[in-house]
């Protein structure tokens, strides 16, 4: 397994397009709501293979392009089965009529190359049917066979982007702590795969409980709660060299750690002398201070996309609710009303809503508001849905699901920010308290 930290050469191919966009009839484009939508339908013809050592990799890098969108909710993929042509030669016309006779309303187009220095170049065009125009640019990735994969989502981003308009969430991986054994003696290690469940791989052993996993913003570093010291303390670990250290000497018990958006200061809660509070510590000399001070449990800090504020939970009022206060400390303003008790807020990427867990009436919720609390929506509903977290694009949030009884066992879900499209992801065993990156570099 190649290092976590392996870019992939993105390099711009010289080739005939119009303007992104440029169509006389407007652009092709899906309008992304709230509501119910109509996915867009699509053709995929097999990748061209330009050598033969790249037959195998062309088939296997369209079928992750296609899984890609699909899974998005918003595509629907015209089977080749009812293709009347497809793409022999990368370069030659296209011929719009049969696309448009089966209602393709897009056409992506692909050509793999094996290098005889092990490299593979994967180019790509994306077409309008009816308009019989391309979108952008064609793009050319430039990467070994470990990374073909990543080739393959970055074909997706670049899909979904001229698409919808938005940046896309395929290039991107979960950090998410892996469990075995019965439920009643539950052993985790930390574990990190692709964004749809492969590659997955450990990240630490189980012999100490682990819990909370966060990535850093620039993706390289992961901050968790462990404990090996028998009481639960923050440790980073740096997925570069698997190098882990305590976060700093700090008194009591810290737990719930959270990175600021320019990855310079960590947010904690530190239980010490029976008092949980909500503290900022300095990545860059462990300064800290104490954001916090009423006499209750304050936890689970999220900073907003601009680092100004934070989104926390607390029981100041009597029960479990949110709240937002200025990152530096100040008043907290509350802003869950709702029945029932509210955690693990998370504000979204886009800065528009805060995702929650809500626990009502036996019943567990992934839910999301606006951030004076309007507008609340759940999601989700089932006997224990619990921890959000947000696609790089904010689009789409993955959480873990526990099923009911002694036998009950975790697995981690994805449902988009309008409550469709919910469904497992396919993680090898269980797993639960993800933690999405941002896209890759």
């Amino acid at each position: 397994m190649r290092n976590i930290g392996t870019c992939l050469a993105l390099v711009l191919i010289s080739l005939t397009a119009l303007p992104l966009w440029a169509q006389s009839t407007g652009p092709l484009k899906i309008e992304i709501t709230e509501g119910v939508i109509e996915p867009m339908p699509f053709a995929a013809p097999a990748f061209v293979a330009e050598n033969t050592a790249a037959r195998q990799m062309a088939e296997d890098l369209a079928s992750v392009v296609v899984a890609d969108l699909v899974g998005s909710g918003i595509f629907r993929e015209i089977p080749r089965a009812a293709q009347i042509s497809g793409i022999s030669n990368f370069d030659a016309p296209v011929q719009f009529s049969d696309w448009k006779a089966i209602n393709a309303q897009a056409l992506i187009t692909g050509a793999v190359t094996m290098r005889g220095n092990g490299q593979i170049v994967v180019k790509f065009r994306l077409f309008d049917v009816f308009a019989q125009a391309q979108l952008g640019e064609g793009l050319q990735f430039v990467g070994t066979q470990d990374d073909w994969r990543r080739m393959a989502h970055k074909v997706s981003d670049a899909v979904y982007a001229r698409l919808t308009g938005e940046p896309g969430y395929f290039d991107s991986r979960v950090v998410y702590v892996a469990e075995t054994g019965p439920k009643n003696a539950r052993r985790k290690r930390l574990a990190i795969m692709d964004y749809d469940g492969a590659n997955a791989r450990d990240l630490t052993d189980d012999s100490a409980l682990v819990l909370a996993p966060r990535f850093s913003p620039d993706g390289n570093k992961v901050l968790y709660t462990s404990y090996e010291t028998g009481l639960p303390r923050v440790f980073v670990l740096n997925l570069k060299n698997m190098r882990r250290k305590a976060l700093s000497e700090l008194p009591g018990m810290t737990f719930a750690p959270r990175y600021s958006p320019d990855g310079k200061t960590i947010l904690l809660s530190l239980s010490s002398g029976g008092n949980t509070d909500i503290y900022s510590v300095k990545v860059r000399g462990g300064k800290r201070t104490r954001l916090t001070s009423a006499p209750s449990i304050e936890t689970a800090p999220s900073y907003s996309p601009d680092g100004n504020q934070i989104v926390f939970e607390s029981d100041r009022a009597g029960s479990q609710q949110l709240y937002v206060m200025p990152a530096g400390g100040g008043e907290a303003r509350r802003i869950s009303f709702g029945s029932g008790r509210y955690g693990t807020p998370v504000w979204s990427p886009r800065g528009d809503l805060v995702a929650f867990t809500k626990m009502n009436k036996g019943r567990f919720h992934i839910g999301v508001m606006r951030l004076d609390g309007t507008e609340e929506r759940l999601l989700t509903a089932s006997f224990l849905d619990e921890g959000p977290t947000w696609s790089p694009n904010g689009r789409v949030l993955m959480f873990f699901r526990e099923t009911r009884g002694a036998k009950g066992v975790p697995s981690i879900y994805s449902v988009d920010v309008s409550g469709r499209n919910l469904k497992p992801v396919p993680v090898s065993g269980n797993g639960s308290d993800p933690s999405w990156s941002t896209l890759l570099k």
